[in-house]
């Protein structure tokens, strides 16, 4: 009987070529891209723009438009921008917490996988969901009468608001779908605030609509913030007054979700 030399052994996983974070990285990305794919979530990125717009536009342009100075179309853009950032939010979480459910991620913790990776390849694929979904807002918005008339630097302003609050959002409801991995209750937890936020918000109706009591709450909440912001840069009217409370807001969110990453991340490194 032969015995194996340890020294060959050991020889043998030290030249064992080892895989590069990048690599890791497309790998994880391609995977969730790829069961997006497979459960509609690609669709649903198209679809929730279109219908978004149709339910709030169709009913209430009558009424809008007969607001003095009011074009209802430019009015309701940003808000149906921000709508659709937020469902990609909320895809984000269901997609962590499935993760979770099924054992994917203590699989990942126990193999040679930073533990930062797994997260930048879910917010990757959160990115190319977030583009989808805004191209079709825009679609919408033109279908609908909105015109970018002020600008080049005021629509790349208008996009950015949009595409820097959806990646907020996301990374933040990857964190929460990440320590709940209950697909379910993750849901409804991001789907209720978001449904009471976006109602009680200007983003469908001016704040003179609403009554006196709620006005202070429906002017300063974020969603309200980030579309006034946004119908700044439609409208070539932005001001550092309008500028702050959004950046408040958006550091605020951010710093929530960076803290929460970095307790996800230093409890995987210690299992």
């Amino acid at each position: 009987m032969t015995t194996a030399n340890p020294a060959r052994v050991v020889a043998s996983d030290a030249d064992r070529p080892s895989v590069h974070p990048v690599q890791q990285w497309l790998a994880l990305t391609n995977r969730s891209l790829r069961g997006m794919g497979r459960q509609g979530e690609f669709f649903l990125s198209i679809t929730a723009p279109v219908f978004l717009t149709i339910c709030f536009y169709i009913p209430l342009r009558a009424i809008m438009n007969n607001y003095p100075g009011m074009d209802y179309a430019q009015f309701l853009m940003p808000v149906i921008c921000l709508q659709s950032v937020g469902f990609v939010a909320t895809s984000a979480a269901m997609r962590a917490a499935n993760d979770g459910s099924l054992g994917l991620t203590n699989r990942l913790r126990s193999m040679p996988v930073n533990a930062m990776v797994p997260l930048m390849a879910r917010l990757g694929a959160n990115m190319v969901l977030l583009v989808i979904s805004l191209v079709w807002a825009v679609i919408s918005g033109l279908v609908i009468g909105w015109r970018p008339d002020s600008g080049v630097l005021n629509l790349i302003g208008f996009f950015t608001v949009a595409f820097v609050v959806g990646m907020i959002l996301a990374f933040g409801a990857d964190i929460i779908g990440t320590i709940s991995r209950n697909p379910e209750a993750t849901s409804q937890a991001l789907a209720l605030p978001q449904l009471i936020l976006g109602m009680l918000s200007t983003g469908f109706i001016p704040e003179e609509r609403f009554p006196e009591w709620i006005q202070p709450f429906a002017r300063n909440q974020p969603i309200s913030q980030f579309t006034d912001l946004m119908r700044g840069f439609d409208g070539g009217t932005v001001t550092w007054g309008l500028l702050i409370p959004p950046l408040c807001w958006a550091g605020g969110v951010a710093l929530v979700a960076v803290l929460g990453g970095l307790f996800v991340t230093i409890r995987s490194s210690r299992r």
